[in-house]
């Protein structure tokens, strides 16, 4: 099938390992899955209190930014957050609002930062999705923990795992494309840079200059500049919401956008994609697209 669904399909309950393998991941399609976490005890255990209780005072990696927009274009450069370290406790009082910031927090870094920064919290969840496992073969290779700001967002990108994401409070918002709308989808090169706090507290833009270019897409999905990008007018989003409990396929190679409610908390498992005939295709479809774009 080469069309795709015009809103994301729910399922009301996990599948068998073979069916999920058959029906899902094989053919690279999306979908919502309720009452696959609905007997983790994150779900009524992670409150405020209890995360204040449990992490507290423990340093954390946060991503700060004076827009929310880490890892995004701005003002022709692939900019990455300050990742700063800070007392969790601090963090949540910035996220209650109990301490007013002009700039954006983010819980985000996506180094397994589950296992490797909240190793507290892990028995709350599931080391890994034991159906997801069985069908790919193989366990996870990171499992991350996020929660902040609603003015945090994830600018529109893709990735090469298959994606499992599960809110435990709040709700996180996807836009979506599947892969072959990548003819539609600009993509340029960018010098990498870091935002840095300067001694009066204003951020300036410092480029990584020993690092390669960075290849990254600058168009906003949800403010799409037809002009400047007049092919992105054939791509066709899909729009779906993931409220608390519920999970997200969000398959290999799919470009998401993603926001989120105030203070949402997610926990996501990303299993490494099989470099198949799929992933072929894909390089295909890519090198392509920029062979038409230069001549």
């Amino acid at each position: 099938e080469l069309g795709w669904p015009e809103s994301i399909p729910c399922l009301d309950r996990p599948p068998s390992p073979l069916e999920f393998y058959r029906e899902w991941v094989s053919p690279n399609k999306p979908c919502i899955i309720r009452n696959a976490i609905s007997h983790w005890p994150a779900l009524k255990k992670w409150t405020s209190a209890y995360l204040r209780e449990v992490v507290g005072p423990k340093e954390v990696s946060v991503a700060v930014t004076p827009n929310g927009y880490a890892d995004a274009v701005f003002q022709d450069r692939f900019v990455m957050p300050e990742e700063r370290q800070m007392p969790f406790m601090d963090f949540l009082d910035i996220v209650e609002k109990k301490v007013t910031s002009p700039n954006v927090f983010y819980v985000q870094k996506q180094c397994s930062n589950l296992t490797e920064e909240f190793p507290e919290l892990v028995c709350d969840v599931q080391p890994d999705i034991p159906w997801m496992s069985e069908a790919l073969g193989k366990k996870p290779d990171a499992v991350n923990f996020w929660l902040g700001e609603s003015a945090a967002v994830t600018s529109l990108h893709k990735d090469h795992y298959e994606n499992l994401y599960c809110v435990v409070s709040g709700e996180k918002y996807f836009l979506l494309h599947p892969p072959s709308d990548r003819p539609f989808i600009p993509y340029e090169l960018y010098q990498p840079a870091t935002y840095q706090v300067s001694e009066d507290g204003s951020f300036e833009i410092v480029d990584e200059k020993t690092a390669d270019k960075v290849p990254w897409i600058p168009l906003d999905p949800l403010n799409p500049d037809l002009e400047l990008y007049p092919e992105y007018a054939q791509a066709k989003p899909l729009q779906c919401t993931v409220k608390a409990g519920e999970m997200l396929y969000l398959p290999s190679l799919w470009f998401h956008h993603v926001q989120q409610s105030h203070g949402c908390i997610a926990v996501n498992y990303w299993y490494d994609m099989e470099y198949d005939l799929k992933y072929s295709y894909y390089q295909l479809l890519d090198c392509l697209t920029k062979t038409v774009k230069m001549l």
